[in-house]
């Protein structure tokens, strides 16, 4: 059973429709790996068992009559527990919303069901996608299935270790400031954060709205290829959705990268200060990698990753407080107090900073997508300059062991892509992240692509948790 969950959703899909693969099959050994590893991993708040064997049921007599709804037909998925699911607990990881059940699905769920999809429950993540764990919330926060002690990254937690413990081959997320990558970086996975309005954000509980973005996490490139051309597209009903054509992912996955220039930002990791060597050591490695395959490498520089953060700060915080202040000043016993702290913070930010915020927001996007993606087809940057970092160390200041370097994207609204970039001589994944033009996912697909398949990380998986989880089903 456990050998049908290290299928790809392409190998998946050649399965399914020769008859040598059951959907009920892979479902069945994803509700047995969520069983396996759930009560130390803690990677599903609430599992849908019935309603996936149902769906995976239909998806086989539907595939075996000839119906064919598209290339997540019949494939499981896991879903952030701040999309809305029609008839299934929404909890957004919040006492404050323990019995909110929609009746309606968010807008990119239901594209995935329409497309066969099998969802199987709904994947941890921090309250209301704040960026870091803490006890005091409705589920257990979710840990890193390469070290239960270490964190997984935030706040698409769930999704990050459900997917790199084999649950799944993809999970859904959302990012503001880094939280699709994140988890994808300090979990090993891929993390793919779409153009701003690439995808709807209807029935997904806000935290920015000028920022916030969703899209997959997955195990491989293709898997994340995949996943988006099912979930992207314009939704007339949310007012940041673009229409734009979505363009065949997988066309160019084998390409390579001959011929391609790709600029690095190097000088963002000298500015962090607290870059771990291994990490470092990776992303050249990386580099090199790919101009082994062909492309060019060139370093560039950018504004200072600091006033990325700066103006990333000051809108998201005004933001996530307009959002929450009725029920902070009605309700705050019901928000755990790290989140509850960090959303106070909101109200202290003066207009005319958020004004300003908007203003430099606008220069930094126009000098990531002229000044540099004018000049070539694709950005590598860091993505986590360490490894994750451990529960017990965390203390006051959670987003202190991040080492993310992600909101500059989330600013710009570019695409971009963290990969598995190798492995630290303590166990714990590496990663690097790969940045493309405006709607051009495809090349960060391309380029992701090419990394991929010149490199062995897919063959690791988190041992010991998933033989334990092996042997158990």
């Amino acid at each position: 059973m456990s050998e049908l969950l290290d299928l790809s959703i392409a190998e998946l899909g050649r399965g399914y429709r020769d008859g040598s693969v059951s959907p009920v099959a892979v479902t069945e050994a994803a509700l047995e790996r969520i069983e396996a590893t759930n009560d130390t991993l803690h990677s599903f708040n609430t599992v849908t068992a019935d309603l996936a064997l149902a769906r995976a049921a239909a998806a086989e007599k539907e595939l075996a009559s000839g119906t064919d709804l598209g290339p997540m037909h019949g494939v499981p998925f896991g879903v952030k527990d701040i999309y809305n699911t029609e008839g299934v607990l929404t909890s957004c990881q919040s006492h404050l919303r323990s019995e909110f059940v929609p009746d309606a699905n968010a807008h990119s769920v239901q594209l995935l069901l329409d497309g066969g999809a099998v969802m199987l429950g709904k994947c941890a993540t921090i309250e209301f996608a704040t960026g870091a764990p803490n006890d005091e919330t409705f589920f257990p926060p979710a840990r890193n299935p390469w070290n239960l002690d270490h964190i997984p990254g935030g706040s698409s937690s769930g999704s990050g270790a459900a997917v790199a413990v084999g649950i799944t081959r993809m999970a859904l997320g959302s990012d503001t400031g880094g939280s699709i990558r994140g988890p994808a970086a300090l979990c090993g996975t891929v993390g793919m954060k779409p153009t701003y309005g690439r995808v709807s954000r209807r029935g997904v509980f806000p935290l920015s709205y000028t920022m916030d973005h969703c899209g997959p996490l997955s195990w491989s490139v293709e898997d994340a290829a995949i996943s988006l051309s099912v979930m992207a597209g314009f939704d007339p009903l949310d007012p940041a959705c673009a229409d734009v054509p979505v363009p065949d992912y997988t066309a160019a996955l084998g390409r390579g990268v001959a011929g391609m220039k790709i600029a690095f930002v190097e000088h963002w990791i000298e500015e962090e200060g607290t870059a771990d060597p291994e990490a470092v050591k990776a992303i050249h490695t990386a580099l090199d990698m790919l101009r082994s395959e062909g492309a060019t490498v060139e370093t560039v520089q950018l504004s200072p990753y600091d006033l990325y953060q700066a103006c990333a700060r000051l809108l998201v915080l005004p933001e996530c407080y307009a959002i929450h202040e009725h029920d902070l000043i009605e309700r705050p016993e019901l928000y755990g107090r790290p989140t509850r702290e960090r959303l106070m913070a909101g109200a202290f930010v003066r207009g005319s900073d958020y004004v300003e915020a908007l203003r430099v927001r606008r220069e930094l996007a126009i000098e990531v997508n002229n000044v540099i993606l004018g000049q070539y087809d694709a950005l590598i940057a860091p993505c986590s300059v360490v490894t994750a970092g451990r529960f017990d160390a965390l203390g006051d200041d959670p987003m202190k062991l991040s080492g993310m370097m992600t909101q500059p994207f989330n600013v710009t609204g570019n695409p971009a892509m963290s990969v598995c970039a190798g492995y630290h001589s303590n166990g714990l994944p590496l990663s690097m992240q790969i940045v493309g033009k405006a709607f051009d996912e495809a090349a960060v697909f391309q380029v992701g692509a090419a990394y991929e398949a010149a490199t062995e990380w897919r063959k690791h998986r988190p041992s010991k948790l998933a033989a334990q989880a092996a042997a158990a089903e």
